[in-house]
């Protein structure tokens, strides 16, 4: 059982890491926080050291979010090729799932940060770095169990396919267009099948 002050954290956090999304680091005030909480600024911070701590647990808060969604997609898969398959279906589905935290936390915060908060910038490139590793464990999966090319490049797929796909994102939040994410998902799914799996045509 959590206590008091634990509870009283995750509330903070799963309260105001939608704000923080849509708002970015310096968009998000004081007064948003003590509004969206119905809290102190003597209470968020007795369980914050200052903004920026809060900031980075609402940016790991919203990223759980994004990642457990995916394990759950990918749970009963035991092999690389349909894991592949199966994450790039996720992300024709992704709008739908960040719906409730503001979108994509790491094109949201990434964008905010840039220039404006390294240490915060910092904790997106490490999400991003694991997501890519990811997607790199799912090729090399596929290639242990001899669905994918052995002389396969697992770490230049793996970034090529997340850029990609963080790209598309990108345009269809921007212009409000599903197709680009969906015609990007159908590009991914025919370079799988034709540059990395084996005996694909």
């Amino acid at each position: 059982m959590k206590g008091k002050a634990a509870l009283t954290t995750d509330f903070i956090v799963e309260t105001v890491a939608p704000i923080f999304n849509k708002n970015g680091y310096y968009g998000t005030s004081l007064s948003h926080l003590t509004k969206a909480t119905g809290l102190t600024k003597g209470a968020i911070y007795g369980n914050f050291k200052n903004k920026e701590d809060i900031a980075f647990a609402a940016f790991e808060f919203n990223v759980d979010v994004v990642v457990e969604k995916i394990k759950a997609d990918l749970a009963d898969i035991t092999d690389g090729v349909g894991q592949l398959y199966a994450l790039f279906n996720f992300y024709r589905k992704y709008r739908m799932h960040t719906i409730a935290i503001g979108g994509c936390p790491i094109i949201n915060i990434g964008v905010d940060a840039n220039h404006q908060n390294d240490n915060l910038l910092h904790k997106v490139q490490e999400v991003i770095e694991r997501l890519q590793y990811y997607i790199q464990k799912m090729i090399v999966l596929g290639q242990d169990q001899g669905t994918i090319k052995s002389d396969i490049n697992a770490v230049t797929y793996a970034k090529r396919i997340f850029a990609s796909i963080e790209g598309a994102m990108f345009m269809t939040a921007t212009m409000n267009d599903e197709s680009y994410i969906n015609d990007m998902m159908d590009h991914i799914d025919n370079l799988v099948k034709t540059e990395l799996e084996i005996n694909s045509h």
